[in-house]
């Protein structure tokens, strides 16, 4: 062994190599088991949505109703405004509308 290379400094190289490895196979495994569970969530949705999409959906008249659309969008936001606000917000509208 070199001079330099003491037995302190070998065996925490080795020490620090394991963890390195213990902390990769854990996080390969958790990755897996993530995909996995992420895997039956999808099988059990599309399960799911092919019941709903098999059974026809009826109002009470007997007429086939469209089934209701999910909301994949942000959140609407709203800002009130002032009357000043307002009334430059109208004239800005107006003169794009005009063409100027």
């Amino acid at each position: 062994m070199p001079e330099y290379t003491t037995l302190s400094r070998t065996t925490g190289a080795t020490v620090l190599t394991l963890v390195a490895m213990a902390c990769a196979a854990g996080l390969a495994d958790a990755l897996r088991r993530r995909r996995g569970r992420m895997r039956e969530r999808t099988r059990e949705h599309e399960r799911t949505r092919e019941h709903l999409e098999a059974a026809p959906r009826h109002t009470p008249h007997g007429t086939p109703v469209i089934p209701r659309q999910q909301r994949t969008g942000p959140q609407v936001e709203a800002v009130r405004l002032t009357p000043a606000e307002r009334d430059a917000f109208a004239v800005l509208v107006r003169r794009l509308s005009e063409g100027n």
